[in-house]
């Protein structure tokens, strides 16, 4: 009896075992992301779930389906007939008692090059299609970079407003007190009421930033807006950015609107080819059997037939429009070539300003900030301040601080349009380092 109720409980444990762990396995596919997340973590699954590229994908394929569609010949004709007046099964004459019928098979050929040249401009268009998947790329990175950026920062504010909260509350208690004394007045007391609940309502701002954030990454990864996002990791600081000049260069070999012009280029190109060759004749090959001929040799027959391309009016037409389409094409090259280095260069002056600030922050005016909660503790050590000065230099390091976290978040937006501006999801070639969490 006593084996027995060991077997049950065994086999109960086994099925909580078995049951705890499918919930976790449940709950890490659920999730698909690390305990912490960086900004190339979460640009590599939104580029795995997001539907956009999907769609993207599928309108390139069709493109690709189109090439084998106009490269192929047009379907063989079938032709029947009879001679209804040959249908008389009590005629004596045997000569004429046969069916008269008629048959023909035809194929159109065109003229020797043309199917080539139509698979050519199914080709081009698909290329023109592949880089709208790629653009869609560059631009849901650039959108998960920024996003990141303020997850970044709004994790970092909320740490820093949970110390201005207990600074304020040391503040409340030590005004309180010292109006008890007589040593303080009942509107410092008030103010500092004032000022605690104040950080209150920027705390509710806070998380009401955070679950806005949040609802809009769910989004990109394709998943319940309210799903739990990791916290973020430490992002890098950016020390040094490549050239101009060498951005320049290579914005011009990878923007896909670059790439899609130079397809739509080569689409006109080729139909303007195509439409030269729309002064020759297509063929027309036939094979049949005709049973009206009396003579048995001429019953079975072969061939030949081209169309005549009698007017010059439409495919001159035709001719000037592919190559009119051509130039506007390499019109619209120079246009985006131009607007492409004034995308860029504003871009890189916006990432310098971000950086020098955020090196003003980082070399001075943290330091500044330290060094004067270091001098209003001596002060107030030795007797010569008041914890007041002591309270009011350590808001204003935390005011610095929380600057501090905007300007190196700032950086990061800024740096994700330039890398959009040379058309690269992978970071730039720059010297980078960790940043010490504050």
């Amino acid at each position: 009896m006593k084996t027995h109720k060991d077997t049950i409980k065994l086999m109960l444990l086994l099925l909580a075992i078995f049951q705890s762990s499918n919930l976790r396995a449940s709950e890490a596919k659920e999730h698909d992301l690390a305990d912490t997340l960086s900004a190339t973590q979460l640009v590599s699954a939104v580029l795995k779930a997001n539907p956009r590229l999907e769609i993207a994908k599928a309108s390139w394929q069709a493109s690709l389906a189109q090439i084998e569609q106009y490269s192929a010949l047009d379907d063989p004709q079938f032709q029947y007939g009879f001679a209804p007046l040959t249908i008389d099964s009590d005629n004596s004459n045997a000569q004429n008692s046969e069916f008269g019928q008629r048959f023909e098979v035809s194929q159109k050929l065109p003229f020797p090059g043309k199917l080539h040249l139509r698979a050519k401009v199914a080709e081009f268009k698909a290329d023109n299609r592949q880089q709208d998947i790629v653009a869609i790329r560059l631009q849901l990175a650039t959108t998960v970079k920024s996003l990141f950026a303020d997850w970044y920062f709004i994790h970092q504010a909320i740490v820093i407003d949970k110390l201005k909260q207990n600074l304020l509350k040391e503040f409340r208690d030590i005004t309180q007190t010292q109006y008890s004394t007589g040593r303080a007045s009942k509107k410092d007391v008030l103010g500092a009421e004032i000022a605690l609940a104040k950080i209150k309502h920027q705390t509710i701002v806070l998380h009401r930033q955070r679950k806005t954030r949040q609802a809009q990454l769910n989004t990109l990864l394709n998943r319940e807006v309210d799903s739990v996002l990791p916290k973020p990791q430490l992002i890098t600081e950016i020390r040094q950015l490549p050239s101009l000049k060498s951005l320049q260069i290579k914005a011009m070999q990878t923007r896909p609107e670059l790439k899609a012009i130079a397809a739509n280029i080569n689409v006109h190109k080729t139909e303007s080819e195509l439409a030269e060759l729309a002064y020759y004749p297509d063929f027309k090959l036939s094979a049949g059997y005709n049973s009206l001929w009396d003579n048995e040799d001429k019953r079975f027959n072969i061939g030949i037939g081209i169309n005549l391309p009698l007017n010059q009016t439409k495919r001159r037409a035709a001719e000037q429009a592919a190559k009119a389409n051509t130039q506007h094409a390499n019109w619209q090259k120079l246009d985006i070539q131009a607007k492409i280095k004034e995308e860029l260069t504003i871009a890189y002056a916006l990432v310098e300003e971000s950086l020098h600030v955020m090196q003003l922050y980082r070399q001075q005016l943290l330091t500044l900030a330290d060094e004067n909660v270091a001098a209003a503790t001596a002060d107030y050590s030795s007797g010569k301040g008041d914890v007041l000065s002591l309270i009011n230099s350590k808001k204003n390091r935390l005011k610095i601080l929380l600057e501090s976290e905007q300007a190196l978040a700032n950086v990061q937006r800024r740096f994700a349009q330039l890398e959009q501006a040379v058309g690269s999801i992978e970071p730039l070639s720059t010297k980078q380092t960790g940043v010490i969490g504050q």
